[in-house]
């Protein structure tokens, strides 16, 4: 108990110290030339490198739209893959700019490690998938069971809590690692593994035999997922907070990378506003006009990251769901641009 109440105590104190700091970064990175971003190390759909080591996924879009919006040139970033204890670390110390890795944001994080979440680009539930030979079709059907799961993480916290209300029992195997995490549950030292549903997914497509397993309908709870950075730069959190919404306000206006030239001769005023035809939006970020123009054109609109990554295009397959546009039946709804 006393470790615990010594690590609370130097977590603040260390998020205390960074968030002093922390408002340089924006010239920090313009000095240095690139963006360093925190990425999950290895989830498929999210961030994971290619055969040719490539990072690639929603996440990683993420990212390049920050480089796309600070130097005009999506390709100015660099990645460092962290788990899930590793990862406030990083940010509060200053190792990376922002934390684009699939991360839950909730008050804790808010207000008591130093940082912000700086809006949603990926509305999740977290769920657990079970081997079909197993013959459970609910997660209540898991008294007892093991489940595999990573620490410090709010699907930990979760877990423990569905079991409760639902006064059944189980074992945990906690495993820091997402990918020994994977092995430990195709292994079958767990009957179950839990964490956001899109990582499960993502999960069960690199596996073996993906049919032989099955994700139970269950959600355990609300995972908000997003961008976080350290507070104390509100500058910075506003280029990472606009550089999503306007990928999201993008797709609304039938903005693509495609059409994205065509669309500078909109007549439309807010189609003006967002890709820079109608001089100002830039400046009040400290960045070009064409700012927004440049993520469309070289990342993509919200949608095209989508279907790209998780969605139609990809081996996940995930529908849109809540991460529809919420004029079509989702509540991705950005701010305007204005």
């Amino acid at each position: 108990m006393k470790f615990l109440k010594f690590a609370a105590v130097a977590a603040a104190m260390l998020a205390a110290s960074s968030a002093a700091q922390a408002g340089a970064t924006f010239d920090n990175v313009k000095k240095k030339g690139f963006v360093q971003c925190g990425v999950s190390t290895g989830v498929i759909g999210f961030s994971a490198a290619d055969s040719k080591g490539v990072w690639k996924g929603l996440d990683v879009d993420m990212c390049r739209a920050v480089a796309a919006t600070m130097f005009g040139d999506s390709t100015k970033f660099k990645v460092t893959p962290l788990t899930s204890q590793q990862r406030f670390t990083a940010l509060q110390s200053g190792e990376i700019d922002v934390l684009t890795r699939n991360t839950t944001q909730t008050l804790t994080r808010d207000t008591t490690l130093g940082m912000l979440g700086a809006g949603v680009n990926y509305y999740d539930s977290q769920g657990v998938i079970v081997r079909k030979d197993l013959g459970v079709k609910s997660a209540k059907e898991l008294n007892g069971a093991t489940v595999c799961v990573q620490p410090g993480t709010t699907t930990e916290l979760n877990l423990a809590d569905f079991f409760r209300a639902n006064n059944i029992t189980f074992k945990p195997v906690v495993i820091e690692k997402l990918d020994e995490v994977v092995g430990a549950f195709v292994s079958g030292r767990c009957d179950a593994y839990t964490t956001d549903k899109s990582g499960i997914a993502g999960s069960r497509s690199a596996m073996q035999n993906p049919d032989q397993y099955i994700i139970l309908p269950e959600d355990f709870s609300k995972e908000p997922l997003g961008p976080m950075v350290r507070q104390g730069d509100e500058q910075w959190f506003n280029v990472i907070r606009w550089a999503l919404f306007a990928m999201i306000e993008a797709e609304e206006y039938g903005i693509t990378s495609k059409n994205v030239d065509e669309m500078l001769k909109s007549t439309n005023p807010n189609v003006q506003r967002i890709l820079g035809v109608t001089p100002g939006m830039g400046k009040n970020l400290g960045v070009d006009d064409k700012w927004a123009y440049n993520i469309v054109k070289q990342v993509g609109n919200y949608g095209e990251s989508f279907e790209r990554n998780v969605g139609a295009d990809s081996p996940l397959k995930l529908p849109r769901g809540l991460n529809q546009q919420w004029n079509k039946g989702g509540i991705m709804y950005a701010w305007p641009i204005r």
